[in-house]
């Protein structure tokens, strides 16, 4: 059985832009409402849209005009107690926390996930998908969809970056394949 996975990682939000954890309520900034009215999405696409509960996947979805389902498995990692909180904030407040997490991202912010955590969360989804989806969803959910469909070690999923609005294509014939990476 053959299928693709169109990975979309939303707009911009202020997060992105200035470096912190995003809040589950982030908005898309307006520069990112700028960058969604210049996308144009690959055609055909998929007749199955997911997108992350989120409110910056949902209002991305909701600028492209595209109909999606909300898939709470698409949700973005849990940064725990750096939930909403900018990194300058972090460094002010806890460097030593910030320092370490800068050399093990993987370990997760205090109280959140870990990337094994989400790997082990979102491979079941990946396992599960029945034909071609496109899913509108976050740079740590993407890096450990690739790491777990193509069996990546940890540390090389954050030397991938995830630009917004950037699409990674996966495609599964027997395995999975990176069929291709872009910027929309």
């Amino acid at each position: 059985m053959s299928k693709r996975l169109i990975l979309l990682c939303h707009a911009p939000t202020l997060s992105m832009r200035e470096g912190g954890f995003p809040a589950p309520d982030e908005a898309i900034d307006e520069g990112g409402l700028r960058k969604l009215a210049k996308v144009r999405l690959p055609s055909p696409l998929p007749a199955t849209v997911l997108t992350s509960p989120m409110a910056a996947a949902r209002q991305t979805a909701e600028n492209l005009k595209i109909d999606a389902e909300v898939e709470s498995g698409l949700r973005d990692m849990d940064h725990g107690d750096w939930t909403g909180r900018s990194l300058a904030d972090i460094h002010a407040s806890d460097p030593d926390a910030l320092s370490h997490w800068i050399a093990d991202p993987g370990s997760g912010a205090p109280g959140g996930e870990t990337m094994d955590t989400l790997i082990s969360r979102i491979s079941p989804w990946l396992d599960d998908i029945p034909k071609d989806v496109l899913a509108i969803t976050h740079p740590m959910v993407i890096r450990a969809a690739m790491g777990s469909a193509l069996g990546l070690p940890q540390q090389a999923l954050f030397r991938i970056d995830i630009a917004p609005l950037s699409a990674v294509t996966l495609s599964f014939n027997r395995v999975w394949r990176l069929q291709s990476l872009a910027v929309l």
